[in-house]
């Protein structure tokens, strides 16, 4: 910077846990709140359910220490996952399961590469937060597993759902 300028501060999506304001106006309007959100990813081969917070951040044991790449290629022989983005509600009847949406991720941990776009994976984590069921694409078993998952997470959440998902995921 020439002659003592300071740079600019840069604002960004802040990613927080409660309420930003507490009730005051100011800094803070309009942050992203994750709360609700949990990222549950899909061992396609081993059939199993699991959540990793890590994965908000592209940083769960799966990703760790992946270069991804959008070419299918890069990652070819690799283990396949389903990255399911899950969102809670509340209403009259009590908590149930609002968003719930799917993306596809490759593995390669011998060749450290791995498959997947990113923003398809901020889009269904977005379509996600705003009460959407986008899991139409994946396969029986997964659905299956998942279905399973959410039920054992919380059947009564389960049983509050939309209709949609119970539909959508039985096979």
């Amino acid at each position: 910077m020439a002659n003592g300028e300071t740079p600019k501060q840069k604002l960004g999506f802040t990613i927080i846990k409660n309420d930003p304001t507490d009730g005051h106006k100011g800094f803070g309007i309009g942050s992203l709140s994750l709360e609700n959100v949990s990222p549950v990813i899909i061992d396609i081969e081993e059939k199993q359910a699991f959540i990793d917070i890590g994965a908000m951040h592209a940083k769960s044991d799966v990703e760790r220490g992946i270069k991804f790449t959008t070419n299918r290629e890069d990652s070819a022989g690799g283990k396949p996952y389903w990255l399911v983005w899950v969102t809670i509600d509340f209403r009259e009847v009590g908590p149930y399961f609002a968003g719930v949406t799917a993306c596809e991720m490759v593995v390669n941990r011998e060749k450290r590469r791995g498959y997947k776009i990113l923003a398809d994976h901020v889009n269904k984590m977005d379509k996600s937060m705003k009460r959407k069921i986008i899991v139409d694409h994946m396969d029986d078993e997964s659905k299956k597993v998942l279905a399973e998952f959410l039920k054992s997470h919380n059947i009564e959440m389960w049983e509050n759902s939309e209709e949609q998902l119970r539909k959508d995921l039985t096979v």
